[in-house]
C-alpha cells in the first residue's frame, strides 16, 4: 500500500513508523509541517522533539512543503493534526479519492470559520467542509511511545464506509497491532473526546492522593457520562464497553505516559494552567476540549458534572480542592443517571 501521514507529532511519527514497518511492506511517507524538523528527522533519522532516542525506519520517506501531489495514487490518507487543524487539512485534502482518516480526538471549538455554538465532532465537521472525501477515524487506547517502539497495541478502524475499515486494517494490522472495525463513528469519536476531560480529572485525584477508591469511583462515573452523551449522539452503548471506550478511558487516565492526566496532576500540585502545558511540551486535548465537550452537553440536555468540574478548574473558577467538594456534595442519585 502507499500511505501518506500527514503531520509528524509524536503520534502520527509513532503511526507511520508502525506501518513503515509492517510485514506487508508498505510504501510510507510522513509529512512534516516545518521544513527544519523535516530536515533534522531526515539527517538524524529520529523525531528529537516529540520520540526522542526512537530510531525511524530506514523504508519510512519523509516530506514537507505542498503535500497534494504526495497522494496521487495513494491507497489511504491519515490526518495526523490536533483537532484545531482538521478543518484546514480536510478543506486541502479537496478532490483525494483516497481513503481519508484523522488521529485527532476531541471537539472542534467554535470559531470564526465555525458558526455553531457548540463543538463538533470530526466526522461532522468532513460533513460540512469535505462530504466527498470518504473519511473515518483511526483510535483506541494507545499512547505514541509505546506504538513506535513497537509494543502491543489493539486500535479501531471506525468508518460508515467499509473502503476505510479495511484500509486501516489492511495498512495497521500487523503482530504488534490489533485493528478491530467498526461502523460506529460517533461512539469510536465521543470515547476518544471525553476520555481526555476525564483524565484532567482523574490526575487531579490522582495528584491530591485522594486514593485508588476515589479514582475508581471517578472512573466509573466518568464512563457514565461518555455514554450519556454518546447515546444522545446517535451511538451505540456498546462502543463504550470497547477499546475506544472504556479501554481509552482507563489507559489516559491511568498511565504515566498520559498528558492530560498529568495537566490534572499539575494543577493539584499548585501549577497555574498555562505553567501545566507549557511544562508539557506536547498538545493536551483535553485542555482545548473541555470546554466544547461541556457545551454539547448542555445543547442536549445530557447531565455530565465531572465534566463541568473540570470546566470551572481550567477557567480558574475553582481551585482543585473545591471541585473535589463540588462532585463529592452532589446529592443522592441512581447509580443508572
Amino acid at each position: 500500500m502507499k500511505i501518506i501521514v500527514l503531520g509528524a507529532g509524536a503520534w502520527g511519527t509513532a503511526v507511520a513508523m508502525s506501518a513503515a514497518q509492517h510485514p506487508a511492506g508498505h510504501a510510507v511517507t510522513l509529512w512534516a509541517r516545518d521544513a527544519a524538523q523535516a530536515a533534522q528527522m531526515q539527517t538524524q533519522r529520529q523525531n528529537a522533539r516529540y520520540l526522542p532516542g526512537i530510531t525511524l525506519p530506514p523504508s519510512l520517506t519523509l516530506a514537507h512543503g505542498d503535500f497534494a501531489a504526495l497522494w496521487t495514487g495513494a491507497d489511504l490518507v491519515i490526518v495526523a493534526t490536533p483537532m484545531a487543524a482538521l478543518r484546514g487539512m480536510l478543506q486541502a485534502l479537496h478532490g483525494c479519492a483516497a481513503p481519508v482518516a484523522w488521529l485527532c480526538k476531541g471537539f472542534e471549538a467554535a470559531t470564526a470559520g465555525n458558526s455553531t455554538s457548540f463543538g463538533l465532532l470530526a466526522h461532522e465537521v468532513q460533513a460540512l467542509v469535505a462530504p466527498e472525501l470518504i473519511a473515518g477515524v483511526f483510535s483506541g487506547p494507545s499512547f505514541a511511545q509505546e506504538v513506535a517502539l513497537g509494543q502491543p497495541t489493539a486500535l479501531v478502524a471506525a468508518s460508515p464506509h467499509a473502503q476505510v475499515r479495511d484500509a486501516l486494517v489492511s495498512a495497521f494490522h500487523s503482530p504488534s497491532v490489533r485493528v478491530y472495525a467498526n461502523e460506529d463513528i460517533v461512539g469510536v469519536e465521543v470515547g476518544g473526546a471525553v476520555k481526555n476531560v476525564l483524565a484532567i480529572a482523574t490526575g487531579l485525584c490522582d495528584g491530591l492522593a485522594l486514593g485508588l477508591n476515589a479514582r475508581a469511583a471517578l472512573i466509573t462515573r466518568g464512563l457514565a457520562e461518555m455514554t450519556r452523551l454518546g447515546l444522545a449522539l446517535g451511538a451505540r452503548p456498546d462502543t463504550f464497553m470497547g477499546l475506544s471506550g472504556l479501554g481509552d478511558l482507563v489507559l489516559t487516565a491511568t498511565g504515566d505516559l498520559s498528558r492530560n492526566r498529568r495537566v490534572g496532576m499539575l494543577l493539584a500540585e499548585g501549577k497555574t494552567l498555562p505553567q501545566a502545558v507549557e511544562s508539557l511540551g506536547h498538545v493536551a486535548e483535553g485542555v482545548y476540549s473541555a470546554r466544547t465537550v461541556a457545551q454539547r452537553a448542555a445543547v442536549l440536555g445530557v447531565d455530565m458534572p465531572i465534566t463541568r468540574a473540570v470546566v470551572a478548574l481550567l477557567d480558574g473558577q475553582l481551585t482543585p480542592a473545591d471541585a473535589v467538594v463540588t462532585l463529592m456534595g452532589r446529592g443522592p442519585a441512581s447509580e443508572l443517571m
